[in-house]
């Protein structure tokens, strides 16, 4: 699979989000990745489907949605509506393989994502109902933690599973990811960068450009 870039808005400065998403369609970006906290699953709060449904309707990059956000399956549909990929927890309180089968179902494509505490073992059985899996390499609620190495052995666990089953699923990875991260995250397996402050920043199309360079 080639290398996919998914900048994260969650450091974006709102006020001039809609010129950034132009900058990121110019450079190549493939999905826009998008943060949905809660306060209750994670220790933050962030934006909901009215803020998603904005940013669709003035972008042609994918969205890239990843629900933080307690007993997802209770909004599962509302952000279908505007995902291309979505996403949620394991650790979430809903049963995960149907809110994977209702995800596909609803016309997107199907994400589960495991926080630094799971072993990647816990998702095996799920994988078949996966088209990507989101690796966490900080503890999810906030931009700008360091990168947590143990991430990168959850991907070559993952990786030799995925191919073991002969599946096709990308393996995504959030938190830390920078020019020094990057390389050893894509090593380890990663098909998808999410990046936050290393894209929003004022070398953002020098940035995207190292990245889509790998």
């Amino acid at each position: 699979m080639s290398i996919k870039i998914s900048p994260s808005v969650l450091t974006a400065d709102f006020l001039t989000l809609a010129d950034d998403i132009k900058k990121l369609e110019a450079a190549g970006c493939d999905m826009l990745h998008l943060d949905v906290m809660d306060g209750i699953f994670v220790p933050n709060i962030s934006f909901g489907v009215p803020v998603i449904k904005s940013i669709k309707a003035h972008s042609n990059i994918p969205l890239d949605v990843h629900l933080m956000i307690d007993r997802p399956h209770r909004y599962i549909k509302d952000f279908a509506a505007v995902s291309d990929w979505l996403g949620f927890h394991f650790e979430a309180g809903s049963d995960s393989a149907e809110l994977l089968k209702e995800i596909r179902n609803l016309g997107c494509k199907s994400c589960l994502t495991i926080k630094p505490c799971t072993a990647p073992e816990e998702i095996f059985d799920l994988l078949p109902l996966c088209d990507m899996v989101l690796v966490m390499s900080v503890e999810p609620g906030f931009g700008g933690q360091k990168f947590m190495p143990s991430a990168l052995d959850k991907l070559a666990v993952l990786k030799q599973e995925i191919d073991r089953q002969g599946l096709n699923v990308e393996l995504e990875i959030d938190g830390g990811i920078n020019a020094e991260t990057a390389p050893l995250a894509i090593e380890a397996g990663a098909t998808v960068l999410v990046a936050g402050s290393y894209v929003f920043s004022d070398k953002m199309e020098e940035n995207v450009a190292f990245l889509k360079s790998l």
